[in-house]
C-alpha cells in the first residue's frame, strides 16, 4: 500500500525555516536568507508601530470629540464638528485596515491585492467626507472621483476574479 504525502502544509509554504513561498535554502544562500529574516523582523517592528499609530488614533478621536462637544455652550455638535469626528473615526480605522494588511503580509508573503484596493477606498473615502467642497477646486473634486471610479473597478474586477 502506498503512502500518500501529507498535505496538512500548502507545497509553497516551507515551515521549517519561517520563508513561506520563498524555498530559501540557508546553505545555498546565506545572504539572501538573513536579508529576508531582516525585512520580517522589519514587518514586525512595522506592525508594533502602527499598533501605537492605532492606540494614538483612538485617543484622537476621543479628544475630537470631546473637544467638539465642550466648545459648544449646548454641547450639540454642528455639521463640521461631525464632520471631523468623521475623519478622525476614519483615520482610526484605516488604520486598523492597515496592521491588517501588515500582519496578513506576515502571515502569507504575498500582496492581498483585494484588502489594499479596500484600504485605499477606505482612504479616499474619509477624504471625500471631509473635504470642504467650498474651497477645493473643480479639478481636485474630478480627480478625486477618478480616483474613487478606478478604484472601484479594481475592486469590482478583483472581487469578481476570487468568486
Amino acid at each position: 500500500m502506498e503512502k500518500l504525502p501529507n498535505h496538512s502544509t500548502p507545497p509553497d509554504h516551507d515551515s521549517t525555516d519561517g520563508l513561506h513561498g520563498l524555498h530559501i535554502d540557508k546553505s545555498e544562500e546565506p545572504l539572501i536568507y538573513w536579508l529576508h529574516m531582516i525585512i520580517r523582523l522589519c514587518v514586525r517592528m512595522l506592525a508594533i508601530l502602527m499598533t501605537l499609530v492605532i492606540i494614538w488614533s483612538v485617543a484622537d478621536v476621543a479628544w475630537v470629540l470631546y473637544q467638539r462637544a465642550t466648545a459648544s455652550t449646548v454641547g450639540l455638535l454642528s455639521v463640521n464638528d461631525i464632520l471631523a469626528s468623521f475623519g478622525a473615526f476614519m483615520a482610526a480605522l484605516i488604520a486598523i485596515e492597515i496592521f491588517v494588511n501588515i500582519v496578513l503580509y506576515l502571515r502569507d508573503d504575498v500582496l492581498h491585492v483585494k484588502l489594499v484596493l479596500a484600504t485605499a477606498l477606505m482612504a479616499i473615502a474619509r477624504k471625500v467626507i471631509v473635504m470642504d467642497y467650498k474651497t477645493v477646486e473643480p479639478e481636485y473634486i474630478w480627480a478625486t472621483a477618478a480616483v474613487i471610479f478606478s478604484l472601484s473597478i479594481g475592486y469590482w474586477l478583483v472581487t469578481r476574479k476570487l468568486q
